[in-house]
């Protein structure tokens, strides 16, 4: 079993609240990922978690047993840090074997783990190299590993993929993915780019300020954001936002429209403007759009669109898709 569950958790450093009070259950074997901005409060609620930060107040529970002020080591916990804290002088067998060394576990115990932590994690061709002679995604592999032998209740990863280059990310991510699907682990994974998050999680807990702004799965985020702050963070590129009397039309304070959700038409349309600057990714082009009424738009063309910049053209939203928000951020249902 890997629940995990926080009830009124609070975090101050002096006279900063970090986290002002946070309430969230999570179901065994369940992948969520912790996102934000830099500063929100993602790492520090992890940390608490993993007892590495102390609780200012609230309780954190595993599997039902109240655990917020033992020790790391006594909530069955494993963790992954951005950096991969290898043991530069042991080869990859001994930093995977460290801590169960440490315990006392028998040789042959630690042999099979190892062994079969290795084969998980496609690293038993490099068991007697040092790190240095590995990749960057393979000394990521090599931590996991580390956490991967303890067998504990749930995993934490706290931004593991930030050092590493983009194509390797994309290859670690889906590789988590996979040993997430093997493993049948509860995790919980902190990033700040909303792509992992997307593409990773099965729910997402979007921060603000140390507050949790929403919760739900990437789709429900995505579709139905309960906040102007939801709303722009969750999404590549972010949601159009139109202010002012377009807004007004719509009785909102704000309205909101997805580049995907606002068509190229002929002739007239709801907003006419000119191409400011066209992004051309093969397969989508994004055409930054300067909008009579409206300001600057994303919208989402097909890749093949060649529209050229300083070109006239013409924009309907979808009004079914439209976000409408007050003027506090909330949104109008």
């Amino acid at each position: 079993m890997g629940t995990i569950s926080l009830k009124n958790v609070r975090k101050v450093f002096g006279d900063h609240v970090i986290i002002p009070g946070a309430d969230l259950d999570i179901k065994n074997g369940e992948f969520v990922v912790f996102v934000g901005p830099s500063g929100c409060g993602k790492s520090t609620l992890l940390r608490m978690i993993a007892g590495l930060e102390d609780l200012t107040s609230g309780a954190i529970a595993i599997d039902g047993k109240d655990v917020s002020q033992a020790a790391p080591s006594e909530r069955g916990l494993a963790m992954v840090f951005q950096s991969y804290a290898l043991y530069p002088h042991m080869s990859v067998r001994n930093n995977i074997a460290f801590g169960l060394k440490m315990a006392g576990v028998p040789k042959a115990e630690i042999d099979s783990k190892v062994a079969k932590a290795a084969a998980t994690l496609n690293l038993t061709d490099y068991l007697d190299r040092k790190p240095r002679q590995l990749s960057g995604g393979q000394r990521q592999r090599v931590a996991i590993g580390r956490a991967i032998v303890r067998q504990p209740q749930a995993f934490l990863f706290d931004e593991p993929l930030s050092n590493l280059d983009a194509a390797l990310r994309v290859n670690m991510r889906v590789f988590i993915m996979q040993l997430h699907k093997d493993l049948s682990a509860t995790m919980i994974y902190v990033t700040h780019d909303q792509v992992e998050a997307m593409t990773m999680a099965d729910r997402i807990v979007v921060l603000n300020k140390g507050v949790i702004e929403q919760v739900g799965s990437p789709l429900e985020l995505y579709n139905n954001p309960d906040s102007l702050f939801v709303a722009g963070f969750i999404g590549s590129p972010k949601m159009n936002f139109v202010t002012g009397s377009e807004a007004a039309k719509q009785k909102a304070h704000t309205i909101g429209i997805r580049p995907e959700h606002i068509d190229i038409v002929e002739g007239k349309g709801t907003w006419n403007g000119k191409i400011a600057l066209a992004e051309h990714l093969g397969a989508d082009s994004f055409l930054h759009v300067d909008a009579d009424g409206a300001g600057r738009l994303v919208v989402r063309a097909p890749g093949e669109f060649r529209g050229k910049e300083g070109g006239a053209i013409a924009l309907k939203p979808d009004m079914s898709r439209l976000h409408r928000f007050d003027d506090m951020g909330g949104v109008i249902r």
